[in-house]
């Protein structure tokens, strides 16, 4: 086995990465570690589905990626890649050695790497699916993937560690019957702001960074906007993000009518994010469910608070109720929320501040530390 001192090769296990079409804060959660992974010595493959334009195989600064399959057959995929390299050859082998630790993503479904792996597994969990599996995938296919997630899973990983990356997922894991001494909480790191300071928009703006799926309930912050138009003529709202479920929001912006007060962004680059989220008068987050909501922590180092729902997990401890932004109970509490913060300058100036000392106590340097820390352990 190899020593913490000589490095592991750690490989992880995911369905998608941040450059496919709907990475979002999972993603980017998995390659902000591997990347302080590596700079603490080990060596990590990232193994994750194919997109169009994607490579094959590639590295981005010291993590090599390795991509084959799409949404369902990448996990087949990765048992087969990974019996090859157990075995001295294929591409998750080659040039760095056998894999001595897996990080298994069960992002609702886990690749179950347990059953063929004869290496220590660590299972990362960002939330618990049981609300989205049915918004999600419809009724029979949901019983499935819920069954998958709460009672397969559970069974498969009985003996291995577990990281989430939230107290409220732990305390949801444990109700699936993981031991809460197996559960290890590594929260997000909060990403550098980088770029030049940038004022406040002069008339009241939201802003809401999302993938575009159901889950995402988009639908809040269009209603949010439709509720204050009249109060407030000048008011925008500005969609970042793509997915599927775009033209159903487009179809709800159209029978609200305040096309000429939302506009859709689509993807948009770091510098653009910055922006953004700098000019906004506050932050939207009407999720569903969130392991953690990075977004939350992003706008918070912007000293933008946010908005969001009580009940998405993570999202109650990104966001410190009546602090650093607004927890809502319902979705007519939360329409009512962003008007209050819209209306109060002093309220939200107040909690800018606050935001952005929150957000700034993440850091990927100390949540690497303690994911290197794990993995030496195993």
């Amino acid at each position: 086995m190899e020593t913490a001192q000589s490095g592991r090769h750690v490989l992880v296990l995911i369905w998608r990465d941040t450059g496919h079409p709907l990475g979002g804060g999972s993603e980017t959660y998995i390659e902000n570690i591997a990347e302080q992974l590596c700079a603490r010595g080990h060596r990590v493959t990232i193994f994750c589905s194919r997109y169009p334009g994607a490579h094959r195989e590639e590295r981005r600064g010291a993590v090599r990626f390795v991509r084959r399959g799409g949404r369902l057959t990448v996990y087949p995929w990765a048992a087969a890649l990974y019996l090859a390299g157990a075995l001295g050859v294929g591409p998750l082998s080659r040039r760095r050695g056998r894999p001595g630790a897996i990080i298994d993503v069960c992002n609702g479904l886990p690749f179950l790497s347990r059953l063929y792996a004869r290496i220590p597994v660590v299972a990362l969990v960002y939330h618990v699916h049981r609300e989205q599996w049915p918004v999600v995938m419809g009724p029979r296919l949901a019983r499935i993937g819920w069954w998958v997630e709460s009672r397969l899973a559970p069974y498969v990983y009985r003996r291995n560690r577990y990281v989430t990356i939230s107290e409220a997922t732990r305390t949801e894991l444990v109700t699936l019957g993981v031991g809460q001494e197996r559960i290890t909480v590594i929260y997000c790191g909060t990403p550098p702001v980088t770029g030049e300071p940038i004022p406040r928009d002069p008339y009241p703006s939201l802003v809401a960074l999302s993938r575009l799926v159901p889950h995402k309930r988009m639908e809040l912050a269009l209603h949010a906007v439709a509720a204050l138009r009249a109060e407030m003529p000048t008011l925008r709202l500005t969609v970042a993000g793509q997915g599927w479920w775009e033209p159903k929001l487009r179809e709800l912006v159209h029978a609200l009518d305040i096309g000429d007060r939302v506009h859709f962004a689509g993807h948009v680059s770091d510098e653009a994010k910055h922006e953004l989220l700098s000019r906004a008068w506050v932050s939207l987050m009407p999720s569903l469910k969130e392991g953690w909501g990075l977004v939350i922590v992003e706008a918070g180092a912007r000293g933008t608070p946010t908005v969001g729902m009580a009940s998405a997990g993570g999202v109650a401890e990104a966001v410190i109720d009546g602090e650093t932004g607004l927890l809502a109970t319902d979705e007519e509490h939360y329409v009512a929320l962003v008007a209050e913060l819209l209306r109060d300058p002093e309220r939200r100036e107040a909690m800018g501040v606050l935001a952005a000392k929150h957000a700034l106590s993440f850091t990927w340097e100390h949540s690497g530390a303690r994911f290197a820390e794990l993995v030496e352990s195993l």
